[in-house]
């Protein structure tokens, strides 16, 4: 094996079940794309709101679309064929409801993300606790979750 090739991890290794710094980090710092159109929406000139709703709109669809993929992912080892088709099949759902959204005026497609944020935590959470997803994913995707839907509601609560 190159060095290119060489894994950098043990799959024997046991998972870990705290939140590795790279993810919490990340996924924290993830969090202002969504924080700072929906604060602009309240404090902003009322001229910058049309590109507030739009900066808020499309991350809320690229993210999750992302993270419907963390599915894919994970199913990407499954040896039981009903099971990846299912993870795969779930996968799919958030980047179609995404892109549905981003057809639609703002405030709907938004409030559309939300409830899509929202199923994709039960499934998130569903996965984590069968073992499908790490454990500690779970417990991020709560906090993440957490702030992504108050971000949303935020800015659904301003209105256009």
């Amino acid at each position: 094996m190159t060095a290119a090739t060489t894994p950098t991890t043990s799959s024997t290794a046991p998972a870990p079940t705290s939140i590795p710094a790279a993810a919490a980090w990340l996924g924290g710092l993830g969090l202002l794309p969504f924080l700072v159109p929906a604060l602009l929406l309240w404090l902003g000139p009322a001229d910058g709101r049309g590109m507030a709703w739009l900066a808020l709109h499309a991350y809320a669809a690229v993210i999750l679309s992302f993270i419907g993929a963390v599915h894919w992912g994970a199913a990407l080892h499954e040896a039981d064929s009903g099971h990846l088709w299912r993870a795969m099949g779930w996968s799919v759902l958030p980047a179609l409801l995404a892109w549905v959204t981003l057809l639609m005026p703002h405030p709907q497609g938004v409030a559309l993300l939300l409830l899509g944020f929202a199923a994709q935590y039960l499934m998130d959470r569903r996965a984590a606790a069968v073992g499908q997803l790490p454990v500690w994913y779970g417990r991020l995707r709560r906090v993440l979750t957490a702030g992504v839907v108050a971000s949303l509601a935020l800015a659904l609560a301003r209105g256009v």
